[in-house]
């Protein structure tokens, strides 16, 4: 099975595009998370954010797909970590890693849901730049994904296609 992971700052595009690829995938369990218990969040609640996610992967691993989209996975917990607290336990980094990961840049227009927290353009920046640092930290490779949204889209399915194909 390879498994891509979507990864970047907020209101990028992630859980739109993996929900139109029309292949597995696994939703944003700090969504439901947020939804459910809001977003005054403690390290503790990131904790409990990765268990749940990594649960889900597997759940969804489970079933056996040659190709399995992860809308999000502990590292870019680890990101959210960093940005709220300023620092990332260790024991979010230990987690499984994905096969490839996809980098989605924050130049796209700022879409406020109710969970988002960072949407000026200052803070989209400095979260998009610890999203990276996390991947390099961790030696993941990863490919960005830029542009409007149609471009964005076109992007992802050409590396689905890269790693179905090979």
């Amino acid at each position: 099975m390879i498994t891509l992971c979507l990864h970047g700052a907020e209101s990028t595009g992630k859980s739109v595009i993996a929900d139109k690829l029309g292949l597995p995938w696994v939703p944003e369990y700090g969504r439901t998370y947020c939804e459910a218990r809001g977003t005054d969040l403690t390290m503790d609640d990131l904790l409990a954010i990765a268990e749940g996610q990594a649960r889900e992967n597997a759940k969804a691993m489970a079933r056996g797909a040659s190709l399995l989209v992860l809308d999000t996975d502990q590292l870019m917990t680890a990101a959210w970590a960093q940005m709220l607290f300023g620092q990332v336990p260790p024991v979010l980094l230990e987690y499984p890693k994905a096969d490839h990961y996809l980098l989605f840049e924050p130049d796209v227009p700022w879409q406020e849901d109710g969970t988002r927290m960072f949407g000026t353009d200052a803070r989209r920046a400095r979260f998009a730049g610890i999203c990276e640092a996390i991947l390099e930290q961790a030696g993941m490779r990863f490919t960005r994904i830029a542009g409007d949204w149609e471009s964005r889209e076109s992007q992802v399915r050409d590396v689905v296609a890269r790693f179905t194909s090979s």
